[in-house]
């Protein structure tokens, strides 16, 4: 009888750990190779610049994101600067000031304009940049010049005051809708939206968050330094969006880029997210989200 129980047990032990196994997270290289953490982090501090594509609502990515930052400010000796697309930078002043502790909490988050995530996503990583003391760099284009031109298109800029456009790149903004990312918006609106000035207004208003991101992300890194950005995927899956400006303005850069996608399944990095990024995070379908 001992015999037969011993034997049940070698018998069903590996499909009970296989079972039991429920891992929230897997890492690939850009073809589907999978890659460790440790791996990964070695070449991202290697760049100059680091894309991390976030799906927002994702609390695997925002996680990720915290434990990234941690480990590359001990890998860089604290060289490291942390763009973010959600602040933007007319209320960059109030990111340096809660930063150095000149804000409180209430005051900060009264004024700046946060995410209605931001408690949970974002605020343990400005509450790691105030106790770290490195700079926070909010690189998004203020929201309501985003609408502009999506009503107006790009020329609707050209009647803002001088002050108003220190918050924007250089002026006039070139958009390539050429750019797979923006095909796609195109082909996301239908058949004929090639044709519709709406559609148009609407990819020269995602361009011009890529352009401003690009340009002062690119003007917030010291030489020497790494700076790590968070986004949303689509600026900068497939090396495009914000990437495709950033390298008009310094193509000496190395970037790198981390994409984030869910799978039902995470053994295989699937086809259609093959090649998104340098390096792929991979979370269940069934994830639950931070909203």
């Amino acid at each position: 009888m001992m015999r037969i129980l011993l034997l049940l047990l070698l018998l069903i032990g590996p499909v009970m750990a296989k079972t039991q196994d429920r891992p929230a997270y897997r890492l690939f290289a850009a073809a589907g190779k999978p890659v460790g953490y440790e791996a990964m982090l070695k070449k991202l501090a290697a760049a100059d610049v680091v894309f991390f594509g976030e799906q927002h609502n994702d609390p695997i990515a925002h996680w990720l994101q915290l434990q990234l930052t941690k480990d590359l400010l001990r890998v860089k000796q604290g060289q490291l600067v942390l763009g973010l697309e959600m602040f933007e930078r007319d209320v960059q002043p109030l990111v340096d000031q809660y930063i150095t502790g000149e804000l409180d909490d209430e005051t900060f988050e009264a004024g700046s304009r946060p995410w209605p995530n931001y408690g949970t996503d974002y605020k343990p990583l400005l509450l790691l940049a105030r106790q770290q003391k490195f700079r926070v760099v909010g690189t998004n284009v203020p929201r309501r010049y985003a609408s502009l031109v999506a009503k107006g298109s790009l020329a609707a800029l050209d009647t803002l005051s001088a002050t108003t456009k220190t918050w924007l790149p250089p002026l006039p903004v070139t958009v390539d809708y050429e750019l797979p990312g923006y095909k796609n918006m195109v082909k996301m609106f239908g058949v004929d939206a090639a044709h519709a000035a709406g559609v148009q207004n609407i990819i020269q208003a995602q361009a011009l968050k890529d352009a401003t991101m690009a340009f002062f992300l690119n003007q917030a890194r010291p030489a020497g330094h790494l700076l790590l950005h968070l986004n949303g995927s689509y600026h900068s899956d497939n090396h495009d969006g914000i990437l495709a400006y950033l390298r008009q303005q310094n193509p000496q850069l190395k970037v790198l880029t981390v994409s984030t996608v869910s799978q039902e399944q995470l053994a295989k990095l699937e086809k259609d997210n093959q090649q998104k990024a340098d390096f792929m995070l991979v979370v269940p379908a069934d994830m639950t989200k931070t909203y």
